[in-house]
């Protein structure tokens, strides 16, 4: 499994599992709750006693960082079997909600998360915004699901800006893909 062509800065975080355990069948799009660059937003991860990392982050300016091979499980969404399977990304956002991010930081997941879901053999991505369906939804062999980390844990997580952007999201990436 290899990582995006799309990252133009890596510093890998010591903080994760391992190999997964599962496919990648979803992608978790994170707030970083500031205006950080790649650089920075990867600094945050290279402690181990922070005991958080992400497998990608977008800066600001839109650049992707990579710090955690996707082949293995970050640990950022608060939820061991998510984080098993999906591909999480750290997105730069202003730091009060609604959270919101730069047109160059949305951009940049559009085009990452058509990356993700090519090279991971999905054609369709999907938003089911109901929690208890979306975790409950049987994925065909050829979808993504996108999840969210207030999902797993009493946070806001990404933010309302993007929480109210997902279904835009899912229809960009989907028409990134010819669907």
């Amino acid at each position: 499994m290899a990582n995006s062509p799309l990252v133009t800065y890596t510093r890998l975080s010591p903080n994760h599992s391992g190999k997964r355990t599962h496919t990648i069948d979803r992608i978790t799009p994170h707030a970083v709750v500031g205006q950080l660059s790649v650089e920075r937003i990867c600094d945050c991860f290279k402690d181990s006693n922070r005991q958080a990392s992400c497998n990608y982050c977008i800066g600001a300016d839109g650049r992707i960082g990579l710090c955690v091979d996707e082949q293995n499980r970050s640990w950022c969404s608060s939820s061991r079997d998510n984080d098993q399977r999906a591909v999480t990304i750290e997105c730069a956002s202003d730091m009060t909600e609604p959270y919101t991010m730069k047109p160059e930081v949305y951009a940049a997941l559009v085009d990452l998360c058509a990356d993700i879901c090519r090279r991971n053999g999905k054609k369709r991505l999907l938003w089911i915004a109901d929690r208890d369906k979306a975790l409950s939804y049987e994925l065909k062999s050829d979808e993504m699901l996108l999840t969210v980390h207030r999902w797993f844990a009493r946070k806001s997580c990404p933010g309302n800006w993007l929480f109210g952007k997902l279904v835009d999201l899912a229809h960009a990436v989907n028409s990134q893909l010819g669907k």
